[in-house]
């Protein structure tokens, strides 16, 4: 017996979701997998191209990496487009902030060097640090991850900068809702003890989907459903309307895993 046996785990990540399956499983989880984004391809993203694009166009002083996953993917579909060595060459001539350690180590890989890393691994703190330069008239590459940050990227703008949003990873919705339409059914129905999150897209969009619903499923979720999730970010969705969370000491997908277990662990007989 696995110390989640009996319970019952919805997730709705695509990315990585093997993974994440795999490891509740190996813990004795049942698990309920019903996407609500999906990855657009990053070789057939005409918008990463663009945008690629734009970033060659002239130099770059300041190049800001949310995410080792998404600067990797940017790069990978740099070389797909014979783009590689010119956007590396680009980039590494601007001073580069990253988010955190898997964003350093990203960098790193390609041979670049960072100048400032966020202690505490969040993209607020990176901007912040950003807005301490004189922006005006500089030119930022901004890697994003699944989704903009208007908030955030905006604050360059009214600081002067010229800003260049580059999202490796777009989400839109999947082909096929009826496993998440099923999901919310057996949220409401009693079914589904805990919902993972690892995204804020996958959160809104579940949100999204209950409709005329949504109050239900709200209430479900103050109540009676535990909502997990990897971070902060991926949280905002829920706390915005009052649903409590439980969240790992730091945003990472094994430290998620790790919290579950300790949080729903089934007793030794």
């Amino acid at each position: 017996m696995g110390e989640l046996s009996g319970v019952t785990i919805g997730i709705t990540a695509e990315r990585r979701a093997e993974e994440f399956i795999a490891a509740l499983e190996r813990h004795g989880a049942v698990v309920r997998h019903a996407p609500t984004i999906r990855i657009v391809p990053l070789p057939d993203d005409a918008l990463l191209r663009t945008a690629t694009d734009a970033v060659l166009s002239a130099p770059v002083d300041y190049s800001a990496v949310t995410t080792g996953a998404g600067f990797r993917g940017w790069v990978e579909a740099a070389e797909g487009w014979g783009l590689r060595d010119e956007l590396l060459r680009h980039l590494g001539a601007s001073r580069i902030v990253v988010r955190g350690p898997k964003a350093k180590g990203a960098v790193r890989g390609f041979g670049l060097a960072e100048e400032w890393s966020a202690p505490g691994e969040t993209n607020a703190e990176l901007f912040d640090h950003l807005l301490l330069e004189e922006l005006a008239g500089k030119r930022v590459a901004v890697q994003l991850h699944g989704t903009p940050l208007p908030a955030l990227t905006d604050s360059l703008v009214v600081a002067g900068a010229e800003v260049v949003e580059v999202q490796p990873y777009r989400w839109e919705w999947p082909a096929d809702l009826a496993p998440a339409h099923s999901l919310i059914d057996d949220v409401l129905g009693g079914g589904v003890r805990v919902l993972a999150f690892t995204s804020a897209p996958a959160v809104a969009n579940l949100l999204t989907l209950a409709g005329p619903r949504l109050d239900s499923l709200v209430e479900a979720l103050r109540t009676r459903v535990v909502c997990a999730c990897v971070g902060s970010v991926t949280a905002a969705p829920l706390t915005e309307l009052g649903v409590p969370t439980l969240q790992p000491d730091r945003p990472r997908l094994g430290a998620l895993v790790k919290l579950l277990v300790r949080e729903f662990s089934t007793p030794a007989s």
